[in-house]
């Protein structure tokens, strides 16, 4: 990258989520997701910024909201985070029944006669193993770390859940396990951003989906419908589920481009191969952002249609 680009890493992200609802936010990896996560927490480094606005409940703006706004009364309390990397978000100097218990406490206000037995159910809904509890940060697996940090996400019962990456590291009955918990903790009453490159986990309890490209949304749909019939319209989304291993398991040709060097019109033309002039120019976002998306027979045969 050369000297002083400036990286647009989203761009005119758009996307609404209501109580009990789970979103799942899905592409490859570098497309944004997780700066996406960061913005919305005020987690973006110093030279970073972020316009326009992301709000919540009683009308916070998250993007404008001071650093003290963030941490007090958002962070842990109406916006929860399972990080990506959880091992840099846990305290390397405290156990991780310290963290439980600090959380339980103070943002739950659980009675300190009650911790001990919170800890251990707080522990025991990510499958944490009871024996690890008196253990460091540097002391876990990656699998073990980001468990933990799915318990601390969990117990502080935030309105609005960020599920970055949830399931790294874990084998596929965690990762099953762990996803059913994070849709059982939404309920009615809370929301769920699950961001994810691991469709599978993204088709078991998301309601809608919204599939991200070079830092731009570029489809949003109902799940049953983006992974059933009559299946994605966008052909970079429809791209991404027939490269799975129980699909066809065709990969996408080509390699995204540098965010640093997007392309005025249409970021996936370049892979395409339904581009044509038109996507020399931007398309808008509406449902799905492509001037030449797939119509739904069209989608429903691509889905059937090994190769297609």
């Amino acid at each position: 990258m050369r000297e002083g680009a400036v990286v647009r890493a989203v761009t005119d992200a758009r996307f609404d989520l209501a109580a009990g609802e789970c979103l799942a936010l899905v592409g490859e990896s570098g497309c944004g997701k997780s700066v996406l996560a960061s913005a919305l927490l005020g987690l973006l480094p110093g030279n970073a910024e972020a316009t326009g606005s992301a709000l919540i409940g009683d009308g916070t703006d998250l993007l404008t909201a001071g650093e003290d706004t963030l941490a007090r009364t958002v962070r842990g309390r109406r916006v929860g985070l399972v990080p990506q990397s959880p091992a840099a978000h846990l305290t390397p100097v405290r156990t991780v029944r310290s963290h439980l218990a600090e959380t339980l406490r103070e943002v739950a206000r659980v009675p300190k006669a009650e911790l001990r037995d919170a800890v251990g159910a707080a522990a025991a809904r990510t499958a944490f193993p009871a024996d690890h509890l008196d253990r460091y940060p540097h002391e876990l697996s990656g699998g073990l770390a980001q468990r933990a940090a799915t318990a601390l996400a969990l117990v502080g019962d935030a309105p609005l859940l960020l599920a970055d990456e949830p399931t790294t590291g874990l084998d596929r009955d965690l990762v099953d396990r762990t996803v059913d918990e994070l849709r059982r903790h939404t309920g009615d009453h809370r929301a769920l951003l699950l961001i994810t490159h691991d469709l599978s986990a993204a088709a078991r309890i998301a309601d809608r989906v919204a599939v991200m490209y070079a830092g731009r949304i570029v489809e949003i749909a109902d799940a049953p419908a983006f992974f059933g019939t009559p299946g994605p319209r966008h052909p970079y989304a429809r791209g991404l589920l027939n490269a799975l291993p129980e699909r066809d398991f065709v990969p996408i040709p080509g390699m995204p481009p540098e965010l640093s060097a997007l392309p005025d019109g249409c970021a996936f033309a370049a892979r395409c191969t339904r581009a044509t002039d038109i996507c020399e120019t931007l398309p808008v976002l509406k449902d799905v952002a492509c001037h030449h998306p797939l119509v739904a027979r069209e989608a429903a045969v691509a889905s059937e249609v090994p190769g297609a």
